[in-house]
């Protein structure tokens, strides 16, 4: 208690927040010997380490793990200590907490998963209609980063765009939404893929680079008013119908819906031509951890479900995706933008969020 007690009031002194997600054994796995893992991940893996077949998974290799989910960036200023594991939604946040907790050598990462905008059907149209995206399936597309960011400069609304005004919900401003930049990852990763396609495909590095995107990213994020901290609420609300008609998730999300069974006719994913993939990047603090770490990134039974839960473990691309009317199977046509360093895409957040 001592120890979700200083989390809780660490991560609300930051503005995150810290929801417990237990991995137990299930009843039939009362019998195998386990040893517990205490791991903080970011929301997006809820789903995937409560799953039961997870679950059995890890049980039968030894080991139960126990998780809490806190945005990735908002990890940094928790208190670890007495945990075996973190595991942020990419490297930056990771290597921060490695260099505070002294971990060395590489750090593991088993599986990514890149940066997509999940729209509404008419608003997909709607931007295909006026050169924002294309559309090659009737749930799948691209987004042209470049002219939707020339039209959050210009401050585009909807009723602005041709084809716009039959649909009633499609009004105000034209934006995409977002977490939070400042404590989610998936915030923090969508301003890197935009400050990359502001500086003329470049990382920005530097002062002059910051003040020189900082302007826009502001826009992208004021125009948006109250954020959440995690990807996994902002895709929730997406689905259920509330909110923007343009999120930001990770492609993960979507793909974990669809292996779920569902294929809701009003979705369409586009994917940024220029993104940013989520690398998520294992922190081992103890041996322990340093194990289910591994497992992670090589075990067969693991991976496998890894890949049903969205994700697309390193190095290998087949069998994911294999409906490919929402989703690619290969992130063709698709350029990574290289993420700045951690002390950079702080600054961006700090001065996007003004």
């Amino acid at each position: 208690m001592r120890r979700i007690a200083g989390i809780v009031l660490a991560v609300l002194l930051i503005g995150g927040v810290v929801v417990a997600v237990v991995a137990g054994r299930s009843n039939g796995d009362k019998g195998t010997a386990t040893k517990t893992v205490q791991a903080v991940i970011g929301s997006e893996k809820a789903e995937f380490f409560a799953d039961p077949d997870v679950v059995k998974a890890l049980a039968a290799k030894g080991y139960t793990v126990k998780a809490e989910t806190s945005g990735s960036w908002a990890m940094e200023g928790l208190d670890l200590k007495g945990y075996d594991l973190a595991l942020p939604s990419s490297q930056a946040p990771a290597r921060e907490l490695a260099a505070k907790y002294e971990v060395t050598g590489t750090l593991p990462r088993p599986f990514y998963s890149p940066l997509v905008v999940v729209a509404h059907k008419n608003a997909a149209e709607v931007l295909a209609g006026n050169g924002l995206a294309t559309l090659d399936e009737a749930h799948r597309g691209t987004l042209k980063m470049a002219a939707y960011l020339d039209a959050a400069r210009a401050d585009r609304t909807w009723q602005q765009l041709k084809g716009a005004k039959k649909y009633g919900e499609l009004t105000g401003t034209l934006y995409l939404s977002s977490t939070d930049p400042e404590t989610s990852n998936s915030g923090a990763l969508y301003l890197a893929a935009a400050s990359y396609v502001e500086n003329g495909g470049k990382v920005v590095a530097g002062a002059a680079e910051v003040d020189r995107a900082a302007p826009l990213l502001h826009k992208l994020v004021s125009v948006q008013g109250a954020q959440q901290s995690g990807s996994d609420a902002v895709f929730r609300d997406f689905v259920s119908g509330a909110g923007n008609p343009l999120v930001v998730v990770y492609e993960s999300q979507v793909a974990s819906l669809l292996a779920r069974g569902e294929q809701p006719e009003d979705l369409v994913v586009l994917y940024p031509d220029t993104t940013v993939n989520s690398d998520h990047t294992a922190v081992p603090l103890t041996e322990d951890g340093k194990a289910v770490a591994e497992l992670l990134s090589s075990d067969p039974a693991l991976r496998k479900l890894e890949v049903r839960h969205g994700f697309r473990p390193q190095g290998e691309a087949a069998g994911f995706a294999s409906d490919t009317t929402y989703l690619k199977q290969e992130l063709t046509g698709v350029h990574q933008a290289a993420v700045p360093t951690s002390k950079v895409l702080h600054e961006l957040a700090r001065r996007a969020r003004g």
